[in-house]
C-alpha cells in the first residue's frame, strides 16, 4: 500500500512539475513568436490591440527591404567573422591559461589567479576610455583587429575552464609525465579532449556575447563596410520614429546562428554549467 501511495504521489508531483515547466517554457517562447509574427507586419499592425498573432497580410517584403536599405549581408558576415575568430581565440587562450592554473605547480599560482579573477569586478565602462586610447595609439581603431584584440582574452573563460579542469583526476597527468610527456602534450591530448562540456559552454557564451555586442563596435568602427549587424539594425531607429517591422525582420535573421549554436551545444552546455557550478 505504501509503495502504491508513493508511486501515486510521485506521479502527481511529476505531473505538477511538468505543467509548471511547460507554462514557463510557453512564457519564454511567446516573445520569440511575437517577434517572428511582427517581422511580417507594418508598424500599425505590430502595436494593434488585442495582438494579432497571425498577420492579415504577410509582408514578405520586410525581409527584402532590410537588405535593400542597409548592406545587411556585409554586416552579417562581419559579425560572423568577429564572433568565430574571437570564440576560437578564447577557446585557445582560456584553455591554456586554465591548464596552467589548474594542472601546473609553480610559486604564487593561486595568488596570480585570484588577481586575474579580480579583473572581473572591474566594469568595462571604467576601462573603456583607456582601452580606446591604447587601441588608437596602436593604430588599430576602425579595424576588426581592435575588437578581436580586446575580446580574445577572458577572465571569465579562464575561471570557467579552470573549474572544469580541477575535476579531471590528477593521476592522468602524473601518469603522462612519468611516461615522458611534456605539459603541452598533456594539455592537448589528455586534458583538452576531456573538457568538451566546459568548452561548449565557453563557445556558446562567447559567440553570444560577440554576436550581440553593440557598444564596442559602435566605439571602434566608423567605416560602414566594417560594421556589425547590431549597428545595422539600430540604423532603422531615427529621430522621427522606428521601423519596427524591418527591425523585427532583421532580428529574426540575426537569431539564426545563435539558435544553431545552442541546438548543437545544448547537451554539453547544460552539463558544463552544472559541473562548473555556474548559476544564472
Amino acid at each position: 500500500m505504501m509503495t502504491k501511495s508513493y508511486k501515486t504521489k510521485t506521479k502527481v508531483s511529476n505531473g505538477i512539475l511538468f505543467a509548471v515547466m511547460l507554462l514557463l517554457g510557453i512564457c519564454m517562447i511567446i516573445p520569440f513568436v511575437w517577434t517572428l509574427s511582427s517581422s511580417f507586419k507594418n508598424n500599425n499592425e505590430i502595436f494593434a490591440y488585442p495582438i494579432k498573432w497571425i498577420p492579415e497580410v504577410f509582408r514578405w517584403s520586410n525581409y527584402a527591404e532590410v537588405c535593400e536599405r542597409i548592406p545587411f549581408v556585409t554586416y552579417y558576415l562581419n559579425t560572423l567573422k568577429l564572433a568565430v575568430i574571437v570564440t576560437v581565440g578564447q577557446v585557445i587562450t582560456c584553455s591554456l591559461a586554465a591548464y596552467s592554473f589548474s594542472k601546473m605547480q609553480y610559486p604564487g599560482r593561486d595568488k596570480i589567479f585570484l588577481c586575474y579573477l579580480a579583473t572581473l569586478m572591474v566594469p568595462w565602462h571604467a576601462i573603456m576610455i583607456p582601452q580606446f586610447l591604447i587601441i588608437k595609439t596602436l593604430g588599430l581603431n576602425d579595424s576588426h583587429w581592435s575588437l578581436i584584440l580586446i575580446n580574445i582574452f577572458s577572465a571569465f573563460g579562464v575561471f570557467l575552464l579552470r573549474q572544469f579542469m580541477m575535476g579531471i583526476p590528477e593521476e592522468l597527468s602524473e601518469a603522462a609525465r612519468i611516461d615522458g610527456a611534456g605539459e603541452l602534450k598533456i594539455y592537448s591530448q589528455i586534458v583538452f579532449p576531456m573538457c568538451k562540456p566546459g568548452l561548449a559552454t565557453l563557445v556558446v557564451f562567447t559567440f553570444n556575447f560577440m554576436w550581440n555586442d553593440y557598444m564596442a563596435p559602435m566605439i571602434y568602427l566608423t567605416s560602414d563596410k566594417l560594421r556589425t549587424i547590431q549597428i545595422g539594425l539600430a540604423s532603422f531607429r531615427t529621430q522621427y520614429g522606428s521601423e519596427y517591422g524591418l527591425i523585427m525582420a532583421g532580428t529574426v535573421c540575426a537569431l539564426i546562428p545563435m539558435l544553431l549554436i545552442f541546438i548543437v551545444g545544448q547537451k554539453y552546455l547544460v552539463e558544463g554549467i552544472a559541473f562548473s557550478g555556474l548559476k544564472g
